[in-house]
This record gives C-alpha cells, sequence and structure tokens, in this order.
C-alpha cells in the first residue's frame, strides 16, 4: 500500500503575529518603566475608503493593545495637499510620535510620493522613504517595509539560517519584491527577482528553495512551479468570486493569494495560506518598527524582537 504523499505545513501567521505583538508589548513596556518613554503611532488617513478605514481602526486597537500610544488623524475626501504636509510636519515634530504611517490609497488629487517624502525618514514606520529604502540598500541600520519584515521573520522561524539558499521573488515592487530581495541578500541568500518579461518563470520558479509570490495576480503559481519541499511566502490578497454560483451571482466574493494553494500544498515544504498567513504580520511589524524608532530616538538599542 502506498502513502500518501504529506502535505506542506502550513505557516501560522495569525499565531506568529500574535507572539510578535507580545514582545513588542513587552518591549515597549520595560522601554517606558526605564526610561519614561511610550512609544507613539500616529495613522493618517484621508477620504471615505471602506477597506482602509477598516484596516485603520484595525492598527489603533492592536496599538492600543501593546501599551503604545496611539493617534488617528482622520482628514476629508477634500482635504488639500497642503493641509495634509502641514499636519505631517506637526506630527514630524512631535517628540511623543515615533512613528507616522499615511494610509494609502490617496485621493487622485493628492501626489503620494510628496506626502509620503515629507515624513522624517526616522519616523517613517511604513519604511517607504527614499532614505530608508537607501539604508537597507546599503545594509545601514533604517525602518524596513513591513511586509517583507514579517515575510523575513516568519523565514527565520521556520528556516532558521537562510545562508546559500536559493530564493525567488516574483514581483518587483518597492513595497515588497524589492525590500525582500534586499532583506534575503542580507541573509546571504542567493536571490532572483522575477517580474512580467521574465522568460520560463514556473522553470525559474522550480529552481527556489524560498518562493516569495508579490505579483497580484490570483493563483498565478501553480503547484507544478514548486520544487519539492521548497518554502512558499505568499503575499498576494486577491478578492476572486465565490466558488458558490449562487454566492457568485450575488456579487459574492473569497480571497486567494498569488498561488494556487491547494495544488502548491501537495509539493512544498512549507506554505504560508490566504488568508492567514503574511496579512496579519504587517499590523504586528509596524508596531515593532514604532518600538525601534522609539529606541532610537532616545539613542537606545532596540530589544531583540525575534520569536
Amino acid at each position: 500500500m502506498t502513502a500518501e504523499p504529506a502535505r506542506a505545513s502550513l505557516i501560522d501567521g495569525k499565531a506568529f503575529a500574535a507572539g510578535l505583538v507580545e514582545r513588542v508589548a513587552a518591549a515597549s513596556a520595560r522601554l517606558e518603566a526605564a526610561h519614561a518613554i511610550k512609544p507613539g503611532l500616529a495613522v493618517v488617513i484621508v477620504g471615505e475608503d471602506p477597506a482602509s478605514q477598516i484596516y485603520v481602526r484595525n492598527k489603533g486597537e492592536t496599538t492600543l493593545r501593546a501599551g503604545m500610544r496611539s493617534e488617528t488623524h482622520r482628514m476629508g475626501e477634500t482635504t488639500g495637499q497642503h493641509d495634509l504636509l502641514a499636519l505631517i510636519a506637526t506630527l514630524n515634530a512631535d517628540p511623543g510620535i515615533h512613528g507616522i504611517l499615511v494610509q494609502l490609497p490617496l485621493p487622485a488629487h493628492i501626489d503620494s510620493a510628496a506626502v509620503l517624502g515629507a515624513i522624517d525618514p526616522d519616523k517613517d514606520v511604513d519604511g517607504f522613504h527614499v532614505v530608508n529604502a537607501g539604508r537597507l540598500a546599503v545594509g545601514l541600520p533604517g525602518l524596513v517595509p513591513c511586509t517583507p519584515l514579517g515575510c523575513l521573520m516568519v523565514l527565520k522561524a521556520e528556516l532558521g539560517d537562510l545562508s546559500g539558499l536559493n530564493a525567488v521573488i516574483v514581483g518587483r515592487s518597492n513595497i515588497v519584491g524589492k525590500p525582500m530581495a534586499q532583506l534575503l541578500l542580507g541573509e546571504s541568500c542567493t536571490v532572483t527577482i522575477a517580474h512580467s518579461r521574465t522568460r520560463d518563470l514556473p522553470a525559474l520558479c522550480r529552481t527556489a528553495d524560498i518562493l516569495v509570490a508579490a505579483v497580484g495576480r490570483p493563483e498565478m503559481i501553480r503547484g507544478d512551479w514548486i520544487r519539492p519541499g521548497a518554502t512558499i511566502i505568499d503575499v498576494g490578497i486577491n478578492r476572486v468570486p465565490s466558488r458558490d454560483p449562487d454566492k457568485a451571482a450575488q456579487g459574492k466574493t473569497r480571497v486567494v493569494g498569488d498561488v494556487a494553494f491547494e495544488e502548491a500544498a501537495e509539493i512544498a515544504g512549507r506554505i504560508t495560506p490566504v488568508p492567514g498567513g503574511v496579512g496579519p504580520m504587517t499590523i504586528a511589524c509596524l508596531l515593532a518598527n514604532t518600538y525601534t524608532a522609539a529606541c532610537r530616538s532616545a539613542g537606545i538599542a532596540p530589544d531583540d524582537l525575534s520569536a
């Protein structure tokens, strides 16, 4: 009797994120007790986008749960860029605020690049400022984009030493793909960034010990693209019609990743599910960045927050 092949182990991002929030809360409490510094995060949202409103509310609740100071600044859809930049200048100058996050997307009449560039790089907890991108590129301490940071923390917790592993990243965005590559290079991986013009993408993916999918196309990466035993990090969050035809006809949707999960799980060694994989790590890493920024503002070495 032939044994069925083992399915991939699920990487529980929700549990990992909960543990990270606990570690951030404990480190923040120690920082406040020893140095009278309470890490503070200010989130700015412009407009009424429903998904952004939910996300911002969750950020605020998690920040408070971690024992940090939380501020949310809500501005109307017609807010001018001058007023938004004035608020950012005020937050830059506030010593009680260590992290500033401007929720994207912004209304079309506002230049997102100008707004993100106005944030003090040392308070840029999203890690999007060109100064932080440059720090990451040359290996200097800086604030790292939250999603790639969460992916790296999970990979190190699951695999330990990453040096020498082949890593393929599908997607070259400034938010995920490029910083993920820099982080993995920093761990001495051999890194390839793939994109829409990559030749024979399936064959390239099959070379990966670590495959990071961050392309924004639902279930693009198929099971036969996976190297047996590889670790799959699926960053994609895509809404597609419900499997139930009646629900689909009513406009109901379900969330899937960039990887065809059921196919990949038969081949991979480890895999993040969608939802419940990478997503929860983003807010947890936002708090970790806020704690780190608070420490650095006072010249204090932050505690190690790894698992």
